[in-house]
């Protein structure tokens, strides 16, 4: 399949690679994706997310605000207390044993190997990003296009976006509104 993606879409693919691992993720997610639209998209799709309120800018500082801070909220600490343990005691825990930063340091890196690359360099698709590049083919062969662009791919994320992208999206009515905007693009590029 990855063979019918124009080049921008496959170099987007690429640099949602490369933002998860910036962003410290496990997983490429579907809003990983929509950071490599927003990098590698043509000028027109970047063009219209702008409009839409999303750069890689934008978008990038707001995962990574994401990130930060407390893994865990009230929420989690309260669920967690209810099975007995108690958050706060694990954190001191940790801090005993490991200094008062503990919690604040970086990772180390990973080991590199003989010709410097770390192992475990791939970070694999999410289910729900693998689905999001399934439904950009069949947007395309909906649509009967011979190539699989960086338009389709953002479709198939209006199609099946994660709780994040709904919200990095601005809701249901926007992603509806953004749908046939995107379809436009294709068509005058056709």
């Amino acid at each position: 399949m990855f063979e019918r993606f124009s080049r921008s879409a496959r170099m987007a693919v690429v640099i949602a690679q490369e933002d998860a691992r910036a962003l410290r993720a496990s997983n490429i997610e579907v809003e990983h994706v929509l950071l490599g639209l927003l990098s590698q998209g043509e000028p027109e799709l970047t063009a219209l997310l702008a409009e839409a309120g999303l750069t890689h800018e934008g978008v990038r500082r707001m995962l990574s605000e994401k990130g930060e801070g407390d893994p865990l909220g009230a929420e989690d600490a309260e669920a967690l207390r209810s099975i007995g343990i108690d958050l706060d005691a694990v954190r001191e825990s940790l801090e005993a044993h490991f200094g008062e930063d503990a919690l604040d340091r970086a990772e180390p890196e990973p080991p590199r190997g003989p010709f410097g690359w770390g192992r475990g360099g791939h970070i694999p698709f999410t289910r729900d990003a693998k689905k999001v590049l399934e439904l950009a083919l069949r947007e395309a062969l909906s649509r009967k296009d011979k190539s699989i662009e960086s338009g389709h791919v953002l479709l198939g994320i209006l199609r099946a976006p994660n709780r994040t992208t709904m919200r990095l999206f601005g809701g249901d009515d926007a992603i509806h509104g953004l749908r046939p905007k995107v379809h436009a693009l294709l068509d005058r590029a056709a």
